[in-house]
């Protein structure tokens, strides 16, 4: 007696499924057709990356800087409509936003 038959003595009136649902995944944040600008500068001594031109809703912005600051283990932050990330990760942001669908335009060096 196989696991299937020993759910159809357990649950005799459950129908199963023949195949799972395999619906296109939604993408976990909102995609835009302009580029998102990924540039750096020196604040205080300091090197930021700094992304402008996203304009997501709040949630996107707060999901995309947690996401970004998980992949390099950096902290950063989200700011009047940009996101900022401590230290040059220029390439690494642009790899994994190129990954996710984004258009990145990179400014400056």
């Amino acid at each position: 007696m196989d696991l299937g038959d020993q759910l159809k003595n357990l649950f005799p009136d459950h129908v199963p499924e023949d195949e799972p649902n395999k619906e296109k995944e939604k993408p976990p944040y909102w995609l835009q057709e302009d580029p998102i600008i990924c540039k750096y500068e020196k604040r205080k001594g300091k090197p930021i990356t700094i992304l402008e031109g996203y304009n997501g809703a709040d949630s996107d912005f707060k999901k995309l800087t947690k996401d970004l600051k998980t992949l390099l283990g950096v902290g950063g932050s989200f700011k009047n409509e940009t996101i900022l990330i401590q230290g040059d990760y220029r390439d690494k942001i642009m790899e994994f936003l190129k990954k996710k669908g984004f258009a990145v335009k990179r400014v400056g060096g």
